[in-house]
């Protein structure tokens, strides 16, 4: 991992990481601090550092819908990371597979779903 984390410019404390299915489809971006990125490559399931909540979580702990690690990239400048991974039903918490559920359409200058839904919240986080 020392290879790794040399490479890598922590600004603030934290990296952004990209996470991408196999088959290529971007499912969210997240953040990472040294811990995270230890946990993820230790484990082989991505951890993330939630700012909202100020500490770091396994990415789909309550759902269990996990991201099994297949790959880690760094980008040119080592300020970023790219996780390949297999997911587990959905990455979002709003119940799609990606973060990225929504499309701009310019001419009606308005966001439309362009993804269908792969489980109701309801039923996974409660109310």
């Amino acid at each position: 991992m020392s290879a790794l984390v040399e490479e890598l410019n922590f600004k603030d404390g934290l990296i952004p990481a990209v996470i991408v299915a196999a088959d290529g489809q971007v499912l969210t971006l997240c953040y990472m601090d040294a811990e995270a990125l230890h946990k993820t490559l230790e484990t082989g399931l991505v951890h993330v550092f939630r700012r909202s909540r100020g500490r770091l979580m396994l990415k789909g702990a309550t759902s269990g819908h996990v991201q099994r690690v297949r790959e880690v990239r760094v980008d040119c400048e080592g300020n970023s990371l790219l996780f390949v991974v297999e997911q587990e039903v959905a990455a979002c918490h709003v119940g799609y597979r990606t973060c990225y559920y929504r499309r701009y359409e310019a001419d009606a200058d308005r966001l439309e779903i362009c993804e269908e839904r792969v489980f109701d919240p309801e039923d996974v986080y409660g109310t």
